[in-house]
């Protein structure tokens, strides 16, 4: 299993698989939950089956560390997890996976313009292509003709440019931290504030007197578990082993995992969705790294 877990194309497939399947999740929770309920209970959850970990990792940090923990948690675990539930209010579960692809552009920009990272023009080009990929599947899927609302959709390109930041700030200022260690103390940094408002949300009195809630905390659960806490571990680790622009290459995949579900849910298929594909896949292969240019983890 270790052998699998220092894979970086195993670890983005994995991710992509996982977090492709959380819109899906997240429209399901939405049939009974309100959005804020849903992140505060991802983040709030997430804090509790990590904080073993996570609090006593947080005492042996230092002020500097802590601050830019503080920082990558809240762009990166806390607000985007009330962003797109409040987004996929008024847009579809397509068009939000299909949106988060806009991660690498933000990588890109936001490296350059706060960290003063340079990027090859290859990597530049490959981000573009990988775009105008999932711009198409957005133009010409029939998910997107339903509840397009701008206004909300802009909510997931702010979530997708927090998670942008994010990346940037953990291999930057936390490259130092293991990623088990680094997963588990943003979550229990953030899971406070976020339990504070699942409380006064009502969401424990709403399932105690509405029996039906049951089948949609089951999908907020799994949600929790697998596209919160692990998966968050996981692309810690691909980005302490990659960089902020490889890892945030998963996001390519997730609208084909995204379609796959609307497909799935009975959306016709059509061509445009394969040639889209192949475009964010081309997009991957030419933002890779090299492996000489690949930092190792710290032990």
């Amino acid at each position: 299993m270790k052998i699998f877990l220092e894979n970086r194309w195993f670890l983005l497939i994995v991710l992509a698989l996982t977090w492709g399947s959380s819109f899906i999740l997240i429209k399901k929770s939405l049939l009974v939950f309100s959005p804020y309920e849903i992140g505060a209970f991802r983040v709030g959850v997430s804090g509790l089956i990590l904080c073993y970990i996570g609090f006593p990792a947080l005492r042996k940090m230092t002020r500097n560390t802590l601050f830019w923990m503080v920082l990558a948690g809240f762009f990166g675990n806390f607000l985007p997890m009330y962003l797109f539930p409040i987004a996929q209010t008024r847009v579809s579960s397509s068009l939000a996976g299909i949106l988060d692809s806009l991660v690498p552009i933000f990588v890109l920009i936001l490296g350059f313009f706060l960290f003063g990272i340079k990027t090859k023009r290859l990597q530049v080009f490959g981000a573009v292509i990988g775009f105008a990929g999932a711009v198409m599947l957005m133009y010409f899927s029939e998910a997107t003709s339903e509840e397009s609302k701008l206004g909300y959709a802009l909510l997931v390109v702010l979530a997708t440019a927090c998670y942008g930041a994010a990346g940037l700030i953990i291999k930057e200022k936390l490259q130092h931290v293991p990623s088990v260690k680094l997963s588990s103390a943003v979550f229990s940094i953030w899971m406070i504030p976020s339990l504070a408002i699942l409380f006064f949300s009502g969401f424990f009195h709403d399932i105690e007197n509405n029996p039906s809630t049951w089948e949609a905390l089951g999908y907020l659960s799994i949600l929790t578990v697998m596209g919160t806490a692990i998966a968050v571990m996981l692309y810690y680790k691909l980005i302490q082993q990659t960089s902020a622009v490889f890892a945030s290459t998963v996001t390519y995949l997730l609208p084909l995992v995204a379609v796959v579900w609307g497909l799935l849910d009975g959306e016709k298929f059509s061509m445009w969705y394969v040639i889209g594909g192949l475009l964010i896949l081309w997009g991957i292969y030419l933002i890779r790294e090299k492996k000489k240019d690949i930092q190792t983890i710290p032990r």
